[in-house]
């Protein structure tokens, strides 16, 4: 987004938002300064505090063990108690309520007012014909058991389709069922499983230019909740059987094996990597991280986009099309759209406790976080190979390791009736909040 001459001004309801938003931030100045005594001040100055020392607290509880782990669980949960006792204490805490509720009333006018002057634009979808052999692969322990829950085998062969029952005792290659299926004449080829299961059958379709049907069968579905799916009812995808349309979406690559969500590298990876994983994620992660945060195991990662070379990078984020939160490591982040050519990365690099918190204040705009897009990435390590999770799947790869992008490259088929993809919150610039009041945002 760029700023530039005026364009004619912006639609009524963009500026109407954002004098909103400008008037609650300046209201949240107002009620600060008014508090009197220096109450304003006092407030900033605790919660600041608070969140800083909420932030080691963090560090401390996943880059150290014993002593030190546990102050760190004491001080995340007695930062913010603290800070609101202190309020009471002073009488403050109407002033932190009213210019807290003022300040979050701006971002979300501030949001609305950037979102209806550049509405966002979706994903174009063009007509296409129902397929005539259609092949899906279901595993029938993803997701808890979806396939069986919501009779998803019954109402595709029901619909036309030929259904390929994975054995969910048996590691099964599923790429080569896949490439079978085409063999035999299947012109459609479709997945209910999990996104590591999907992007492999995905790779196929794109390698024979065939539409790829996702059924919403995983226990995440990041990748079906991107392309608007029903994630709530999986037996919904199966409409765009008899009533889809196809979306042109890219597909990230990986040391050649291809991604429809993220490729990482670093701590996140290491942590896969481990048998015990599986069974006990949160306590094998908490006894791997020391090591692995402050250096005692793993491998430190550089990375080289188009434009920039990352050093020294604890973990690293490579996904298909960028997340569209600016803190795209946070819950909820989504992707707005999947066919805008680039992949989306970030890098990693916290060593100490005041890193920590510069990263819980700042956000993206901290020295230890990298937020870029890239059409090429390139891994390296000194070791000879090191571990990547691809789509949540645990592998190693020989280094260096080349991530690229081909847009295009999928034919997806989803159903005309389907919910969406929720619009990402554009993020939030307030330079270009004042320049949309005045009349001089640019278009995109």
């Amino acid at each position: 987004m760029s700023l530039s001459h005026p364009v004619g001004g912006a639609p009524g309801r963009a500026r109407l938002f954002a004098l909103l938003a400008l008037v609650c931030a300046l209201g949240a100045l107002v009620v600060l300064v008014v508090a009197g005594a220096g109450g304003g001040l006092i407030v900033v100055l605790v919660g600041a505090a608070g969140t800083v020392l909420a932030a080691m607290g963090a560090w401390w509880l996943v880059a150290h063990r014993g002593l030190v782990r546990a102050a760190g669980t004491v001080l995340v949960v007695a930062a913010p108690v603290a800070v609101l006792v202190l309020y009471a204490r002073a009488d403050l805490w109407p002033t932190a309520l009213a210019a807290l509720v003022l300040w979050a009333a701006a971002g979300v006018c501030a949001r609305t007012a950037l979102r209806a002057a550049r509405p966002p634009v979706g994903m174009r979808a063009v007509a296409s014909d129902p397929p005539r052999h259609p092949v899906l692969i279901m595993n029938p322990k993803s997701g808890g058991g979806k396939v069986g829950r919501f009779g998803l085998a019954e109402k595709a062969e029901a619909l036309g389709a030929r259904v390929v029952l994975l054995d969910p005792e048996v590691v099964t290659d599923v790429a080569a069922l896949a490439r079978r299926a085409v063999a035999e004449g299947a012109d459609l080829l479709g997945v209910a499983g999990g996104d590591g299961t999907q992007a492999r059958v995905a790779e196929v379709a794109a390698e024979h230019g065939l539409p790829f049907l996702v059924i919403s069968a995983g226990t995440r579905n990041h990748f079906a909740m991107d392309l608007g799916l029903d994630r709530e009812d999986p037996s919904r995808c199966l409409d765009a059987l008899t009533d889809g349309e196809e979306l042109r979406i890219d597909l990230g690559f990986v040391g050649g094996r291809a991604f429809v969500n993220t490729a990482s590298f670093g701590v996140y990876a290491e942590v896969v990597q481990r048998p015990e994983y599986r069974d006990a994620k949160a306590d094998s992660a908490l006894s791997a991280l020391p090591d692995l945060l402050l250096g005692y195991a793993g491998r430190a990662l550089e990375a080289t986009t188009d434009d920039t070379r990352l050093e020294a990078q604890q973990a690293l984020l490579i996904s298909n099309n960028p997340y569209s939160s600016p803190e795209p490591m946070a819950v909820g982040a989504r992707r707005a759209r999947l066919d805008e050519g680039v992949l989306g990365v970030v890098g990693i690099r916290v060593n100490n406790a005041a890193q920590a918190a510069d990263v819980a204040l700042r956000g993206a705009r901290a020295a230890g976080l990298h937020v870029l897009t890239s059409r090429r990435v390139v891994v390296g390590s000194d070791a000879e190979s090191i571990p990547v999770a691809v789509d949540g799947e645990a592998l190693t790869l020989p280094t260096p390791v080349t991530c690229s992008i081909r847009p295009g490259a999928l034919r997806v088929r989803v159903p005309r009736g389907r919910p969406g993809a929720p619009a990402g919150a554009p993020p939030l610039r307030w330079r270009e909040v004042l320049a949309l009041l005045l009349g001089r945002l640019s278009p995109r």
